[in-house]
């Protein structure tokens, strides 16, 4: 296992958002969203070329420039190239969630040279010399054999240059991140929404295989989509981009019953939750609006008795 030493801050800040994830943000908000994280206390943020097209990277760099390097991390991700889209007719990139133009398409390229090509451009996009920590994005998506025999040896090759610092995975697949952390030389994962408060798949397989490897982890989509980031969730919350499935909503009813007993914020408990084990270095977490950024941090902070959370394992509803 590699020993690149990298210390994470515990909360994080997901910058898709500010790629207009979901709705259009001005450059002003966005800025006043990421200056809300930073007014907040969070010194690590996440972003990807995928996010908006790059305009996530430009924004989050353009206000990453204004403060002193050495007192953030930064994670963006590699796989996906932006190359320009020959069929551009004016449209949005809706289909995958950006309100941008799509003037860009995304190119899959695991090669040494593509992995290669993918930093430098986001280094430009960035305006900033130095990324920390770069994760293979969703890998799974086009071909995990090809990420094992090339992409993941690029950016091996890429650490041992010192041309990045640590590198890792992220993905919202469990068999996924279990393989590449057992088959790569991997420094930190990215879990999205199989580590929540509401469902642990990733325990099963992904945080033992961390453990053995010496690996550490990023809990994302700790909310589950939306459906954990209010006190009360209604029955048309979103859950994974869709509606609620019965069984995870009547699972989803017992959490908030004890909640509601130990007198708990559902929100608090969802960001909190996965850095209680050992293994989870943070949590990152991603918004639109500022107010929503300044109560996520509060959240975070938040006391929880330890009797919610024995009660929560007794009841089989969290790992014991």
């Amino acid at each position: 296992m590699s020993q690149t030493e990298l210390r994470i801050p515990a909360l994080g800040y997901g910058a898709a958002n500010v790629g207009n994830l979901f709705r259009e943000l001005t450059d002003d908000e966005a800025w006043a969203v990421l200056d809300a994280a930073w007014d907040s206390g969070v010194r690590y943020y996440d972003t990807a070329p995928h996010y908006g097209l790059g305009l996530s990277e430009r924004r989050l760099g353009a206000f990453l420039q204004t403060k002193p390097r050495d007192e953030f991390v930064l994670s963006t991700k590699a796989g996906r190239l932006l190359r320009p889209n020959p069929e551009f007719d004016g449209g949005l990139d809706t289909d995958n969630d950006f309100f941008v133009p799509n003037t860009l398409q995304r190119v899959w390229d695991f090669s040494d040279a593509g992995i290669r090509s993918s930093i430098e451009e986001s280094k430009e996009r960035l305006g900033l010399d130095r990324i920390d920590l770069v994760y293979l994005h969703d890998p799974e998506r086009n071909d995990l054999e090809l990420a094992l025999e090339s992409a993941f040896p690029a950016l091996e090759r890429l650490r041992n240059e010192g041309a990045i610092g640590a590198i890792g995975v992220g993905s919202m697949v469990s068999e996924a991140l279990a393989r590449s952390v057992r088959e790569a030389d991997l420094d930190i994962i990215m879990i999205a929404g199989r580590y929540t408060l509401l469902e642990q798949p990733a325990a099963a397989d992904v945080l033992p295989a961390c453990r053995e490897r010496g690996t550490g982890v990023v809990a994302a989509s700790v909310f589950n989509s939306g459906l954990l980031a209010k006190a009360e969730p209604t029955r048309d919350s979103r859950y994974e981009y869709g509606g609620v499935p019965e069984d995870v909503w009547d699972r989803l009813q017992k959490i908030v019953a004890i909640c509601r007993s130990h007198d708990v914020a559902l929100p608090a408990a969802a960001i909190q939750f996965p850095l209680r084990d050992e293994v989870t270095h943070a949590v990152v977490l991603g918004s639109s609006r500022p107010e929503q950024v300044r109560q996520n941090a509060e959240l975070a902070a938040a006391a929880i008795p330890e009797a919610f959370w024995l009660e929560l394992a007794a009841e089989d509803l969290i790992p014991a």
